[in-house]
């Protein structure tokens, strides 16, 4: 190691005992445990079903639960106390209000300790620092008084008694009961990864990033809907008419209007207008029962038919602008015969089952009318302006990227572009050609030039970009060969409606296949696995999750209430502990009140996936990597001041 990179590190450990003690801490550090990995993916807004899989660590809390009292509690006992864990304010409510409320302060001193051992089990991977810095800041010093301490011995356990009666005494109980349900949900979970599509479909995408930027530790892989999110931030047009549609066809304008204060007026006001006696019956919206006032179908049918004629005609344009692309076929609007009512689409005609199109010119059906331009221009100011949204989209750009390697697996949304042959597909942008991880890396430097580059053109190409990452049949999120967003809306024929998916989804259960995938990522462990989402696993016709023998797994099974009918389930989660890979199917979530009141909980199968022969620990992991060179660093440190080559200081 070079002298002057050795002084710079005598700065922060200035003598032997400074040095051999941070190197006794490291190597400590190394022998524990490995932390717990959750993966998410496709969460499409459900943000109620999201924060309790959060909550629970996809079963990450029931089993530790399960290790600590075994047999010593009934199941309705550890099912109970799960609840508290996740809803201690809710469930506290309800105690209060139960045979319970009028001996609290016994049922507080019972849930107390159990939290309290549930607590120092859950903290017992990590080390006493990292303990401290995660504890809630109010209840800091007790929590850590109270799990660190032994109460088999008698003096201690006077003092534990005494801090959990005095707590009780000047009435901070329900305080301390919140504060270890947090702390416990905080260490039973180490990490947490979303492999992509936080956006679109369902309610609270919004309130997903609020919970996601709290969280302790985080990655995100992005998936099409959170790109096509990204580009509409950065103003580009066609990405904005994308978001406004799928907001439309949900049912969930009210995301943009209440949730990001995006004012919709001019949008209403044009559709009002344009479409006024049209009964848009091609544009019938997918509301959730319950969750959404039928009041604004007629308004919201509209809205959705006026956004989706501007996306086809800003598409238009862009595929035009890029003829590298080479997505002439999705150029339809000048397909379309509006006297006969017909369009013809590879050679191939077929009746419009719409045949209003007010705003569509026959010699240039391209153009933006007059008001359709001004109602864009307003938009895209909404979007531009909209701080939330800029932060949540600056939030994704940091946390985020289009892949992940991470302990020996690799994450990402999606598919590798692969060939009819099961080969790396060979992609052509701006001009140069990339395959594999090559090809992932110069989309993901264009996606974020498209947000950040102050360069003009560079920044229009990035923008344009986003979107060719959100709809092309090369791009790793999409992975089908076209969008059939048009032919599902005007043309009856299923023929027409039909996606292919990449050779990837063909290919992907062999193990050469996933051998060269891992190694094209640099993974070349027998332990590696693929871990991605985006097309969801059809459960109730039999299809299973985890592929190639456990080396890759799928976790889009329906997390989303829209996909659930065709999936029989709510979705898989995985998590990747130091014995090895969980994968949890979840059964539909209620309520927060449902699962307050009765205990229940989504989480439904858990399936083993893979067991390791050995238990891992930090040192397998990539943090471990970076703890050994750091030891191997100090290590030289000690000899140059052991040799004399550098000076002590105090």
């Amino acid at each position: 190691m070079e002298n002057q990179y050795l002084r710079i590190l005598s700065r922060q450990f200035p003598n032997v005992a400074s040095t051999a003690t941070e190197i006794i801490n490291l190597q400590s550090i190394l022998s524990l445990p490995k932390g717990t990995e959750h993966f998410l993916s496709d969460i499409h807004g459900e943000h109620e079903q999201f924060a309790h899989v959060l909550k629970n660590g996809s079963g990450a809390v029931k089993r530790k639960i399960d290790e600590e009292f075994g047999n010593m509690l009934s199941e309705k006992e550890k099912r109970d106390l799960a609840t508290l864990i996740y809803y201690p304010k809710e469930r506290m409510r309800m105690i209060e209000q139960s045979e319970w409320g009028k001996s609290m302060e016994d049922w507080y001193v019972v849930m107390i300790n159990r939290l309290i051992q549930v607590c120092k089990s859950a903290a017992s991977k990590y080390t006493r620092s990292k303990v401290r810095k995660a504890l809630p800041k109010d209840f800091a010093y007790v929590i850590e008084e109270l799990i660190t301490g032994r109460r088999d011995h008698g003096d201690q356990e006077a003092y534990f008694n005494e801090i959990i009666h005095t707590v009780i005494r000047i009435g901070k109980a329900p305080e301390l009961i919140t504060a270890l349900s947090t702390t416990i949900s905080r260490f039973v979970v180490d990490h947490l990864h979303i492999v992509g599509d936080i956006y679109d479909r369902g309610p609270g995408p919004h309130i997903c990033m609020d919970t996601l930027m709290n969280y302790h530790s985080v990655d995100i892989q992005w998936g099409n809907h959170d790109v096509v999110w990204m580009g509409a931030a950065t103003g580009q047009l066609a990405c904005i008419a994308n978001v406004l549609r799928f907001s439309a066809r949900y049912g969930n304008l009210d995301i943009l209007e209440d949730g990001y204060g995006i004012n919709l007026l001019p949008l209403f006001k044009f559709a009002m207008d344009t479409y006024k006696e049209d009964p848009c019956d091609c544009f019938k919206l997918h509301y959730r029962e319950g969750e959404y006032d039928l009041a604004n179908a007629e308004i919201d049918r509209k809205m959705h038919k006026a956004i989706a004629v501007i996306q086809f005609k800003v598409e238009g344009q862009l595929i035009k602008d890029h003829p590298e692309f080479h997505m002439e076929d999705r150029l339809l609007l000048d397909k379309m015969d509006l006297t006969r009512g017909v369009i013809t689409i590879q050679g191939k005609e077929y009746e419009l089952l719409d045949k209003n199109f007010p705003t569509v010119k026959p010699d240039d059906p391209y153009a933006l009318s007059a008001e359709e331009a001004d109602v864009l221009d307003k938009l895209r100011n909404g979007f531009i302006k909209c701080e939330k949204l800029q932060e949540h989209v600056r939030f994704l750009y940091r946390k985020g990227g289009l892949y992940k390697t991470y302990n020996n697996n690799l994450l990402f949304h999606g598919c590798v572009p692969l060939d009819d042959n099961g080969q790396l597909k060979e992609v052509e942008i701006n001009g140069k050609k990339y395959k594999g991880r090559a090809l992932y890396d110069a989309l993901e430097q264009l996606l974020r030039q498209g947000y950040y580059s102050v360069d003009a053109e560079e920044k229009k190409r990035g923008m344009d970009m986003i979107w060719y990452t959100w709809c092309h049949s090369n791009s790793p999120v999409f992975g089908k060969d076209k969008m059939a967003t048009f032919e599902r809306y005007f043309i009856a024929e299923k023929e027409t409606h039909v996606e292919k998916k990449n050779p990837y989804y063909t290919w992907y259960d062999r193990d050469e296949t996933v051998t060269m995938l891992l190694k094209e990522f640099g993974l070349e462990s027998p332990e590696s696995h693929i871990i991605n989402g985006h097309v969801p696993v059809e459960a109730k016709k039999g299809e299973l999750p985890i592929k190639c023998g456990g080396r890759l797994i799928v976790i889009d099974g329906g997390f989303s209430k829209a996909y659930q009918p065709k999936t029989g389930i709510a979705g898989y989660t995985l998590t990747f502990n130091s014995y090895g890979f969980l994968l949890a199917a979840h059964e539909p979530f209620e309520s927060v009140e449902k699962a307050v009141e009765t205990g229940s909980d989504i989480h439904s199968d858990t399936v083993l996936v893979q067991h390791v022969d050995r238990r891992k620990t930090v040192a397998d992991t990539d943090n471990g990597q970076n703890i050994k060179q750091t030891i191997k660093e100090l290590e030289e440190l000690l000899e140059a001041y052991r040799t004399g080559l550098l000076v002590e200081k105090e």
